[in-house]
C-alpha cells in the first residue's frame, strides 16, 4: 500500500510539471511537453492534446490532425474524437535512448485547412526493468603469490541500461577475506572497479580461490547482477606490466577506412623472460568490439568496422597489458568520433496543395515540408531555398518545418502551373544538397472578360440581298478556361429609325456569324450601327461590347427619272424657237434625277433621234438643248428629239424624253402644225367642242387685245428679239426660271404658261393662263378628257385668261 502511494504522488507531481510546462510554453511556441514511464500498456493514456493546445476537438476532425514522425516509429497515436494522446506500442526507453538521459521522442501533429503544425515532446521515464549484467560469466585471474599487499587488479564493469537511480550504484564482492573492492568514477557514468589485495596469497595454502562480485542497482525493488571470479595462484612474478599512460585518448573522422591504425598501446614490464613478455587484449563492449581489432604482440589498435557518428560519438576501450606470470595493467582508450559530412538533407513533404485558386491572396500555404540533417554543427546546419522565377517563398515555422507561401497575385492567363523545386544544402565542406521538385497547378477564377479583336466592326453589305444572308462574323476570346472561357454573342436591343435592330439583323449565340434579317435598301437606309455583346459563362459572368457599322452599298436599281420636261399623257408640250435663234441658243434643259448614288447617279444625255439631227445637241452632263446652226427659213416648225438619259450604273439604266420643238415665229402658225400632228383619230363629244370654240373665241380676243396694248407700249424693250414677226399674234418664248441667256439674247423676269386646247373639228382653241413656272411650252390638249372635268377645265381656263387681261391693263397703266 505504501509502495501504490508514493507511485501515485510520484505521478500527479509529473502530470502537475507537464502541465506546467505546457502552459508556460504553449501561447509561445505551440508545442505540448509529456512525461510517461516506460513500459506502459498499449492504450495508455498519454494527455489532452486538444485542452493542452488550447483546440476544439471539432477543430482536429475537420482539420484530419495526424501524427507525423521523422522516419521512425510511431509510439504513440492521436485520438481525434476525444482529443487525447494514447500509447501506441511498449515503449523501451533503453532500445530508444540507451543511456541518454533525459530520453524524449518528438512527433508533430498537422491540421490542415489552415495548416498548422504542433511540436509535441514525450520524456520517456526510467524504470528498474533491467538488471545489472557483466560480460563475462567468469573471470578468471593468475595472481603471483608474491604479489604485494595492496596490489590491485582491474575489473570489468556491469552494464545496466536503466538510468539516474536505477542503474548500478554499488559492487560488492564476497568473500572479501583476501582482497576488497575499490570503486572510481573516472568519467561521468564510468567506473573504475578495481580488486585490492588486502591480504597476502600463499599457493601452499590455497591455490586457487572463488569470488562472487555483486553489481547492485538503485532501483525499486533492486536488481542485481553477478559474476565469478576464479583466482589461480602462481609461482612469484614480482614485477607487474605498467602502461605508458593510463588513459588514451584518440579522435578519429567517422569515414576512416577499414585497416586505419588509430593509436598504439604500450606497458613496460621489468621482469625478464617469459615474465616480462606483454601482451595485449581488448574487452569491450559488443558494438566496440565489432569496430575495433589491438593486436596481440605490438597494442597496435586499428578500425575493422565502419564508424558513424550518427549512431555513437565516443567509444572506450579498455585494454589490458598482461605478462605470463600473471600481473597485469589496464589502461583506457577513449575514441571520439568526428563528424564527416557524409549525410545529405532530406525533404520530407508534410502537406501540398496541388492546385491553388488564381485570386488567392499572398500569403497563402501552398506546402508545408519537413528538413532533416542527420550531420552534427555545420554539417548539419541547413538552408532552403526555392527558385527565384516563382511567385512563391519560403517562411520558417517549428524547428525543421518550413512552409511555402504565395508572394504575389497570381495570374492563371499569364502562367497556368509552376514548376518549383526546392533545394536544401547544409554548410559542410564540401556542401551536401538535395532538391525536390514540385508542380503546382493555378485553379482558373473568372477574371478576365471576352475580348473582342477589334472593337469596332465596319462591313459593307450590297443592296437587294436575300434575307438570311450572312453579313460577317463578330469573334472574342476570353483568357480563362473552361466554362469561363465559353463565350456567346448577343444582340444589344435598340431602336433604328423606330424599328428594333433585331428585325434588321441576328447573331448566332454560339459562334458571332451575324445574319441580316431582311433585305436592305440603300435608298431607304445607308447605314445603321449596333452593339454586340459577348458574354462568358464565369460565374458571375463577364461581358464585353463591340461595335458593328454595317453601310448598305448602293446598287443600280433605280433607272433616271425625267423631271422636266414633264410627260403627259393627253397634251404634246413644244418648245419655242424663234427663226432668228444664233448658233447655241437654249432651247430647254432636260431635267432628270436619279436616287442611287455615286456612279449609279452620274447621269449622261444624248439624243436618240431628232428630226434633224444638225440642227440641236444635248449637252452630255447638264442635259441643256442648244442649237447646233442658225435656224433657217426652211427648217421645219415642227421638230421631234428623243433624249436619253443614261446612269452610269453596271449594268446602265436609263430613260427616254421626248422633247417637240416649235421652230416659229407666229403662234397660229406653232398651233396648225401641231394640231393638225396630235389631234386626228380623235371622236370628243358636241357639246364640248361647242363651248370649247366658245371659250377659245373669247379668250383670244381678250389675250390679242391685251397683247396689242401691251406691245405699242413696251415695243422699245424688245430691241433684242423679234417676237411679233409677220404676225399680228406675238408668241412669247419660255425659258426657265431665273435662266440667263449665254448668248445675251435676255431673260424674262416673269414668264407664262399657256395651254391651247383644240379640237379637230372646231380648228379652235382654249388657251389657258397658268401661274408662274420653271419652264415654257406650248401644249396642244386632244378632247379626249371626260365632259365634266373638260367644263370644269375650262371655266378655270376663263376665269385665269381674265385675271391675265387685268393684268395686262396694269402693266400699261405703269
Amino acid at each position: 500500500m505504501a509502495c501504490m502511494w508514493i507511485s501515485a504522488v510520484r505521478g500527479r507531481w509529473r502530470t502537475l510539471f507537464v502541465i506546467l510546462c505546457f502552459c508556460e510554453l504553449s501561447p509561445v511556441t505551440g508545442q505540448a511537453r509529456y512525461s510517461i514511464p516506460e513500459e506502459q500498456a498499449e492504450g495508455s493514456f498519454v494527455g489532452n492534446i486538444a485542452r493542452d493546445l488550447g483546440l476544439d476537438v471539432a477543430r482536429l476532425v475537420a482539420g484530419k490532425a495526424r501524427i507525423i514522425t521523422k522516419g521512425g516509429r510511431q509510439y504513440v497515436d492521436l485520438k481525434r474524437d476525444k482529443g487525447t494522446l494514447v500509447i501506441k506500442e511498449r515503449i523501451d526507453r533503453e532500445e530508444l535512448c540507451g543511456k541518454t538521459t533525459p530520453c524524449s521522442f518528438s512527433f508533430d501533429i498537422i491540421l490542415e485547412n489552415p495548416i498548422q503544425l504542433y511540436r509535441v515532446t514525450v520524456e520517456v521515464t526510467d524504470i528498474n526493468d533491467n538488471s545489472p549484467s557483466f560480460p563475462q560469466h567468469e573471470i578468471n585471474l593468475k595472481i603471483a603469490e608474491s604479489v604485494a599487499v595492496g596490489t590491485r587488479f582491474s575489473l570489468e564493469n556491469a552494464d545496466d541500461p536503466d538510468v539516474g537511480i536505477n542503474e548500478i550504484q554499488k559492487y560488492t564482492i564476497k568473500p572479501s577475506d583476501n582482497f576488497k573492492l575499490e570503486v572510481q568514477n573516472v568519467l561521468p557514468g564510468k567506473n573504475v572497479i578495481e580488486m585490492i589485495l588486502q591480504k597476502p596469497l600463499d599457493r601452499e595454502k590455497e591455490e586457487t580461490h572463488t569470488l562472487m562480485l555483486i553489481a547492485s542497482d538503485g532501483g525499486e525493488p533492486h536488481r542485481s547482477g553477478t559474476v565469478r571470479i576464479q583466482i589461480t595462484v602462481l609461482d612469484a612474478n614480482d614485477n607487474a606490466p605498467v602502461c605508458s599512460q593510463p588513459v588514451y585518448k584518440v579522435d578519429v573522422r567517422e569515414n576512416s577506412p577499414a585497416g586505419t591504425l588509430i593509436t598504439t598501446v604500450s606497458a613496460n614490464d621489468a621482469d625478464a623472460g617469459l615474465y616480462g613478455d606483454v601482451t595485449y587484449s581488448t574487452r569491450a563492449t559488443r558494438k566496440a568490439d565489432q569496430l575495433f581489432d589491438v593486436n596481440v604482440k605490438t597494442g597496435d589498435i586499428k578500425i575493422k568496422g565502419k564508424l558513424d557518428f550518427e549512431k555513437s560519438k565516443i567509444y572506450e576501450l579498455n585494454v589490458h597489458a598482461s605478462d605470463h606470470g600473471g600481473y597485469s595493467d589496464t589502461c583506457k582508450v577513449i575514441v571520439n568520433i568526428i563528424d564527416e559530412n557524409d549525410n545529405v538533407p532530406t525533404i520530407e513533404l508534410m502537406s501540398f496543395s496541388q492546385s491553388i485558386l488564381e485570386d488567392s491572396p499572398p500569403g497563402t500555404t501552398v506546402a508545408v515540408f519537413n528538413v532533416n540533417d542527420e550531420d552534427s554543427d555545420g554539417n548539419g546546419v541547413v538552408m532552403c531555398s526555392i527558385n527565384s522565377d516563382v511567385p512563391f517563398k519560403i517562411e520558417s515555422s517549428l524547428t525543421g518545418y518550413y512552409t511555402i507561401v504565395t508572394d504575389n497575385y497570381l495570374d492563371r492567363e499569364s502562367v497556368p502551373e509552376y514548376n518549383v523545386t526546392i533545394t536544401v544544402s547544409d554548410q559542410g565542406s564540401p556542401p551536401l544538397s538535395t532538391s525536390k521538385n514540385i508542380n503546382i497547378k493555378i485553379s482558373d477564377v473568372n477574371d478576365s472578360p471576352p475580348k473582342f479583336h477589334q472593337s469596332e466592326y465596319s462591313k459593307t453589305v450590297p443592296e437587294n440581298n436575300s434575307p438570311g444572308f450572312s453579313v460577317f462574323t463578330v469573334s472574342a476570346s476570353d483568357a480563362d478556361w473552361g466554362q469561363n472561357a465559353r463565350v456567346s454573342y448577343f444582340l444589344e436591343e435598340k431602336e433604328i429609325n423606330g424599328v428594333a435592330v433585331s428585325s434588321f439583323v441576328s447573331v448566332n449565340s454560339e459562334n458571332g456569324v451575324i445574319h441580316a434579317v431582311r433585305s436592305f435598301d440603300y435608298e431607304q437606309i445607308k447605314s445603321f450601327v449596333f452593339n454586340v455583346t459577348a458574354r462568358d459563362a464565369g460565374s458571375p459572368p463577364l461581358s464585353s461590347v463591340a461595335t458593328v457599322c454595317v453601310l448598305i452599298q448602293d446598287q443600280n436599281d433605280n433607272a433616271p427619272q425625267v423631271l422636266y420636261p414633264v410627260q403627259t399623257g393627253g397634251s404634246v408640250l413644244a418648245e419655242m424657237v424663234p427663226r432668228s435663234a444664233d448658233v447655241g441658243y437654249l432651247v430647254t434643259k432636260v431635267v432628270a434625277v436619279d436616287v442611287d448614288s455615286g456612279q449609279n447617279a452620274w447621269l449622261s444625255y444624248k439624243v436618240h433621234k431628232a428630226t434633224d439631227r444638225a440642227l440641236f445637241e444635248v449637252g452630255l452632263h447638264n442635259g441643256e438643248i442648244r442649237t447646233v446652226r442658225q435656224v433657217t427659213d426652211k427648217d421645219a416648225v415642227k421638230q421631234r428629239l428623243t433624249v436619253l438619259v443614261e446612269d452610269n450604273g453596271q449594268p446602265s439604266r436609263s430613260a427616254t424624253v421626248i422633247v417637240n420643238v416649235a421652230v416659229a415665229d407666229s403662234f397660229p402658225e406653232v398651233l396648225s402644225e401641231f394640231t393638225d400632228f396630235s389631234m386626228h383619230d380623235k371622236e370628243y363629244n358636241d357639246k364640248l367642242t361647242f363651248y370649247l370654240v366658245l371659250a377659245l373665241a373669247v379668250v383670244s380676243f381678250l389675250f390679242i387685245t391685251c397683247l396689242l396694248l401691251i406691245i405699242s407700249v413696251k415695243v422699245y424693250r424688245w430691241r433684242q428679239s423679234r417676237i411679233l414677226y409677220h404676225s399680228n399674234l406675238p408668241v412669247i418664248p419660255y425659258y426657265p426660271p431665273r435662266y440667263s441667256d449665254t448668248l445675251g439674247t435676255g431673260t424674262l423676269q416673269h414668264v407664262y404658261n399657256y395651254e391651247v386646247c383644240r379640237t379637230t373639228d372646231s380648228r379652235k382653241g382654249d388657251m389657258k393662263n397658268m401661274q408662274d413656272m420653271s419652264q415654257s411650252l406650248v401644249s396642244v390638249d386632244g378632247a379626249d378628257a371626260d365632259t365634266p372635268h373638260a367644263t370644269n377645265q375650262l371655266s378655270g381656263n376663263c376665269s385665269q385668261m381674265s385675271t391675265l387681261v387685268r393684268k395686262c391693263f396694269s402693266i400699261l397703266l405703269t
